[in-house]
């Protein structure tokens, strides 16, 4: 008889119930870690994301681009980009590490922490990654409801990096607080 409780939400759940959209407190840790000077990309951003408004209130060139306005990750590069950070779709973690290190540049991308097991991303991750990690689960929004999370998420994630990180493995606080929307 098993007697630990079998955790299938996250299995069991359809693609849209698992489109989730990062909280303004889980973009705070990593801005520290981004230089001012350099270009920041988030890929799979809208103008109303999280990353995209928060690292433009803090003064950061940034590029945003999303598959829903025809700028698909796998076929779009802006001009000149220096810094990919951004939360990808989990589902296809292995096609998009593979094009992030294909550009031989640095990152930050959220992913669930177990990320860090798999044949297919060790090829990767040997040739380096970082984690910024946390004390806490993030809990993420809807797009709709970007003022109210989503309790209890079943998994832990974590900022995973390249060349960006004083050193490999960091592990913050995570600080939730609420914050007034446009």
């Amino acid at each position: 008889m098993n007697i630990l409780g079998l955790n299938t939400g996250y299995i069991t759940a359809s693609r849209e119930e698992n489109e989730l959209y990062t909280p303004f407190y889980a973009v705070e840790p990593i801005i520290k870690y981004l230089p001012k000077e350099k270009v920041i990309w988030c890929p799979f951003d809208k103008r109303w994301s999280a990353f995209t408004v928060l690292l433009k209130e803090h003064g950061y060139n940034v590029i945003f681009s999303h598959i829903d306005t025809g700028e698909d990750f796998f076929s779009y590069e802006p001009d000149e980009w220096d810094i990919i950070v951004s939360n990808p779709p989990f589902s296809i973690k292995d096609k998009i590490l593979k094009r992030l290190y294909s550009f031989n540049k640095s990152f930050a991308i959220l992913l669930p922490l177990n990320s860090l097991q798999g044949k297919t991303r060790y090829e990767y991750f040997k040739q380096g990654v970082q984690l910024l990690t946390f004390d806490a689960r993030i809990n993420f929004h809807k797009e709709n409801s970007m003022d109210v999370p989503v309790k209890g998420s079943p998994f832990a994630t974590a900022y995973f990096c390249r060349n960006l990180l004083p050193k490999d493995l960091i592990v913050e606080k995570l600080v939730s607080y609420e914050r007034e929307l446009f």
